[in-house]
């Protein structure tokens, strides 16, 4: 006869899934990993996964704040601290309850993972991760156009978007009337824990008055700042010189038209002298006559009295 191994009881069976499930949702609190966000020069708090209770007190407990696993930013043993990182020397304290690590002034530096591990009589309570992100503020983008070349249907311009001092590297976008551009983005910094200095720049080919944004973004946050561009050459044409052979003929005919003025005054004045030389010759001459035929007469009468 075959023996089956008899079934457990039901209790039993329903502590087994209850101690499954404490044991699943403790795995899930170790592996969860908070995130925690602030700016350079502010004072941030990371939580603990444990809180003391009040029947008891940190002397019966052991508290490591670690980073990046390798660096141990402070310990508490006894409910005493017996290890702190020079770095973090007089910017971080924890609360003796709650175990939160509290650290200001915020720095660059201080970005990465954080780790509270909790003990009590050598047994590891708790176990979990906070991540923190430090930011930042980058300053109000500037946003300046040069001229390239200019005509009278377009003017090429060099639009160039910069900020600076920022953390960490940003994003640069931008819109023109309020149409997407894409910036050509250049990012400086002396390494991946330093603030940024970021330029975009963009050429653009101006027909008329246009709208330009640029953008700065980081870690959640961002900066803008707009500038009208207008098309400002009015594109006044200059008159068109005559062609060569139109200029030609009109000195030809300047020139010919001075020398016949010239020429038609000359001759009106020889011929108003002509004829006034004419005139009184003819004066003289009838005075001349008149002068001597009283005289033959009176001669005539003398001769015959005698």
């Amino acid at each position: 006869m075959m023996c089956l191994p008899a079934s457990p009881p039901a209790p039993a069976l329903r502590l087994g899934l209850g101690l499954f499930v404490l044991l699943c949702l403790g795995i899930g609190q170790a592996m969860e990993k908070k995130v925690v966000r602030s700016k350079v020069g502010e004072k941030v708090s990371l939580p603990c996964c444990h809180r003391i209770p009040s029947s008891e007190s940190l002397h019966t407990y052991r508290v490591y704040w670690q980073k990046n696993i390798t660096e141990v930013v402070l310990a508490y043993s006894e409910g005493n601290m017996i290890s702190r990182h020079e770095r973090y020397q007089n910017r971080t304290e924890m609360d003796p309850w709650n175990l939160t690590l509290w650290i200001s002034p915020m720095e660059i530096l201080d970005n990465g993972s954080y780790k509270c591990i909790v003990q009590r009589n050598s047994i590891v309570v708790c176990d979990q991760s906070v991540i923190l992100f430090v930011t930042a503020d980058f300053s109000k983008p500037n946003i300046t156009a040069e001229v390239t070349a200019d005509s009278c249907d377009v003017t090429e311009m060099v639009i160039t978007c910069s900020s600076h001092g920022g953390f960490p590297k940003p994003k640069i976008s931008g819109a023109l009337n309020n149409m997407s551009v894409e910036w050509n983005a250049n990012w400086v910094s002396e390494s991946s824990f330093s603030p940024y200095n970021v330029t975009g720049k963009l050429l653009l080919n101006v027909t008329k008055d246009v709208d330009i944004t640029c953008s700065v973004e980081y870690n959640g946050f961002s900066k803008s700042t707009s500038l009208l561009i207008k098309k400002t050459n009015d594109c006044v044409v200059p008159p068109v010189p005559p062609p060569y052979n139109v200029i030609t003929a009109s000195i030809i005919i300047v020139i010919t038209f001075i020398l016949a003025t010239t020429l038609a005054a000359r001759y009106l004045s020889r011929h108003v002298c002509s004829h006034c030389c004419k005139h009184q010759d003819s004066v003289e001459d009838g005075v001349k006559e008149y002068t001597k035929a009283p005289m033959s007469s009176k001669g005539t009468a003398d001769t015959s009295s005698v």
